[in-house]
């Protein structure tokens, strides 16, 4: 296997000078007459000018408005104008939160955070339950992409015996989508009265989530084909009977590190090849970028076993309900909200601890 990746021009963090000397070189790229020989390259170069336009203008409407509040409470004092100084605070302390979350969004500049995302679930050992919990993970994280605008596919899907799902993967399309769900890669932990146990008995279930990049044009990964392991299977997934009489669905093995991948989402065999092909390439990457942390996280580690000890986010449901993400300390109590897809308390958490300034709380604590 052969990887060349090519980082964007942000670095780790975005930065405002860079992003503005790439706009004005993306300007003059977009005016060359011969862009749209190659409509493939020059829609790729339009998203990232139309998305640094976006961001660049976060920043300044943020500069603007406190400079004009700044303005407006000068003049109020001035003229003994109570009432307009607290409105002109008030708006302050709202643009605060702005400022904040672009602050958090800033640390969205890794080299695939813009990328679209594969995000897996598979359920731990514990039978039905596990299965239930898999899939309450999988509407959780389905909810939140739709109220995200994101669009979301299914790639593969094997149910459980008797409810939920044994594992499903999906493909998750919208900005940054790989950036705001990475931090969720991990074992997640359910306790609750179990609704299968006729004594009504706590039970304790484990799910875990696996999250990649869709790779893109700047990302060049050469696999070998002897490297590769590929099964055919007959789909066991919704698609009509189609799917129940030919060997559609395809697995591939990687050989030299273990990863398979699996897809049994469109009709032929050839195009889940090719969409599993592309999830190949995603969890190489992903794993090369892992490779690279370690070198500056001692905690790092690789995939680890779906149990006790390893999960990174604890769901309670009784006796009480709490929901804590055991890296950062970020709690809440309203446990059907996050389970509705209510996630960005918990991942703005994650990106705050990465700002070293123990700002970990959500953006609504800002005043």
């Amino acid at each position: 296997m052969k990887l060349n990746m090519h980082s964007n021009c942000y670095g780790g963090i975005f930065d405002w000078n860079v992003a503005l000397s790439r706009l004005d070189e993306l300007n003059a790229l977009s005016a060359d007459p011969k862009l749209w020989e190659n409509a493939e390259k020059a829609q790729t170069l339009m998203k990232e000018k139309n998305r640094l336009e976006q961001r660049i203008e976060e920043v300044r409407s943020v500069e603007t408005t406190l400079k004009d509040n700044i303005e407006m409470i000068e003049l109020a004092e001035s003229e003994g104008d109570v009432g307009l100084v607290e409105e002109s605070c008030n708006q302050i302390k709202a643009l605060a939160k702005d400022a904040k979350k672009l602050q958090l969004q800033s640390l969205l500049s890794g080299e695939a955070d813009e990328n679209d995302a594969y995000l897996e679930v598979n359920a731990g050992a514990g039978g039905t339950e596990a299965c239930d919990w898999a899939g309450m993970l999988l509407r959780m994280y389905i909810r939140w992409s739709e109220s995200h605008g994101y669009k979301v596919s299914y790639l593969d899907e094997t149910e459980g015996d008797g409810a939920g799902i044994k594992s499903t993967t999906l493909k998750i399309e919208g900005p940054q989508a790989y950036g705001w769900l990475k931090h969720e890669s991990g074992v997640h932990r359910l306790v609750r009265i179990s609704p299968f146990d006729s004594n009504a008995r706590r039970h304790t279930s484990f799910a875990s989530v696996a999250v990649s990049p869709v790779v893109d044009e700047n990302i060049d990964i050469e696999i070998l084909e002897k490297d590769l392991r590929v099964d055919t299977f007959r789909a066991s997934g919704a698609g009509g009977q189609h799917v129940n009489r030919t060997d559609s669905a395809v697995r591939i093995t990687h050989n030299p590190t273990g990863i398979v991948v699996q897809c049994q989402a469109q009709r032929s065999q050839h195009q889940n090849r090719a969409a599993a092909m592309e999830m190949l390439k995603a969890r190489l990457y992903e794993r090369e970028l892992q490779i690279r942390e370690a070198a500056s996280d001692a905690n790092y580690g690789s995939k680890t076993e779906i149990g006790w000890g390893h999960q990174i986010r604890s769901y309670v449901l009784q006796p009480y309900q709490m929901i804590k993400d055991l890296r950062t300390g970020q709690e809440r109590t309203d446990a059907q909200v996050v389970l509705d897809g209510d996630l960005d308390d918990f991942m703005h958490a994650s990106l705050a601890s990465k700002l070293g300034d123990g700002s970990s709380g959500p953006i609504e604590d800002i005043s």
